[in-house]
């Protein structure tokens, strides 16, 4: 088949930072999506995130509530996102509750009244919440063939009046196998809250996608004021490389160094610098931030051991000016220790550091004190996770210098 008599798929922004790219470039439209997962896990967020990012007037999306709650209830929270935007509620986006139907009569009633406001605004978009619910009480009296059957004449319906949709349920992977709404459906993403210690990791799955390349394994997330964010794997590692086979040499700000390098850094290169405490790594990492900065060229600073304020100070009394630069948007200290912190987090708080100021050095300290930031489930891929970040730095052509504590004993100074 040519490319010509291919069937072009839309793809939809979720509105989801980092989901598209997980998606392999957005949500398929016109697809039949499930959102699974255990309570608490983000799947409300997530809906309503992509409900109010796609939703107009002229494409309205319709959420159905199935809940035990009241659907005032859950939006008096949901509003307190910054994604939420009042003035789509009743117009853009509008809310149906399904809870009486449910309760009092049969799936083809469910589905009846799905229909019906379907056909009546057109939505572009349909969420059912929580569809788990409705199979709950089918379970009651509904035989598997008859649940299949509801599940694929809703699907056929949504697909065919043009809207993407999505289910959301509470469900174990052990339903995969036996449950007919897996098999219906064109995307399955799964949210995982995992507890480990006293830290708690979000994560997510897109375990099924028909039409388009997903990037498979577990995504780091997280749920801000801002809403959901999802961190790719594989963040800063595809794009065109800017690197070139000559390559100018950096100045670490040390002549003498600079001359047992044969000039510096070579641009787009990575650089360690390890030592006991106290043997002035960080001092080296500074000066090549501040050379950096006397040339015109703006820098970042991932610390995790130190403030912002601190640093600065300490970088002071050195004799280096630190605060200017900052304010003239040429300098981002970036403090990076929130609790239970990813790798992939951090890679991208970096990237988009380096986007906002054009920077071309970033220094990293240190090591030592990213790897004991991070949650106790990161710390076991560290070495992988380091390279993919590293990786992503340089290839966008940008030089690092690190710092990393280790004794003279230490096997890894090696």
């Amino acid at each position: 088949m040519s490319e010509e008599d291919r069937v072009k798929i839309r793809k939809l922004p979720t509105g989801v930072p980092g989901l598209d790219e997980i998606l392999g470039g957005g949500l398929p439209e016109y697809s039949f999506n499930i959102i699974a997962g255990a309570p608490g896990g983000g799947k409300t967020t997530l809906a309503h995130q992509i409900a109010f990012g796609n939703a107009t007037p002229k494409s309205p999306a319709l959420y159905f509530t199935v809940l035990g709650e009241p659907a005032l209830k859950m939006l008096r929270y949901q509003q307190q996102f910054r994604f939420f935007d009042p003035a789509k509620l009743n117009t853009a986006v509008r809310f149906i509750n399904l809870s009486q139907v449910v309760l009092e009569k049969d799936l083809d009633a469910v589905l009846g009244e799905i229909v019906r406001e379907v056909e009546a605004v057109s939505p572009g978009l349909v969420v059912v919440d929580s569809f788990r619910t409705v199979v709950r009480k089918a379970g009651g009296g509904t035989g598997d063939v008859e649940l299949q059957g509801f599940v694929q004449r809703l699907a056929l319906h949504l697909t065919s009046w043009q809207a993407t949709t999505f289910l959301i349920g509470e469900y174990t992977e052990g339903e995969i196998r036996d449950n007919p709404v897996f098999t219906v459906a064109d995307g399955l993403f799964w949210l995982y809250q995992q507890v480990e210690r006293n830290s708690i990791v979000r994560k997510l799955q897109v375990m099924k996608l028909r039409g388009q390349a997903s990037v498979p394994g577990l995504h780091t997330f997280r749920i801000t004021e801002d809403g959901v964010q999802a961190f790719p794997r594989t963040i800063g590692l595809t794009g065109r490389t800017k690197k070139t086979r000559e390559r100018r040499r950096l100045s670490t700000g040390v002549a003498e160094l600079d001359a047992m390098m044969s000039g510096g850094i070579p641009e787009g290169d990575s650089l360690l610098v390890a030592g006991a405490s106290g043997t002035g790594k960080s001092v080296i990492a500074t000066q090549f931030i501040a050379e950096g900065l006397r040339r015109g060229e703006p820098g970042i600073v991932a610390i995790f051991e130190e403030r912002p304020d601190e640093y600065v100070g300490r970088a002071a009394s050195l004799g280096m000016d630190f605060d200017t630069p900052q304010h003239n948007g040429k300098l981002e200290v970036l403090y990076l220790r929130p609790l239970d912190l990813s790798v992939d987090e951090a890679v991208r708080e970096v990237l988009d550091a380096v986007e906002r100021t054009g920077a071309k050095r970033v220094a990293i300290d240190s090591l030592t004190g990213f790897e004991m930031a991070l949650a106790p489930s990161f710390r076991t891929d560290f070495r992988e996770s380091l390279y993919r970040m590293i990786g992503a730095l340089t290839r966008i052509g940008v030089t690092i210098v690190s710092t990393v504590e280790v004794s003279s004993r230490s096997p890894n100074c090696r």
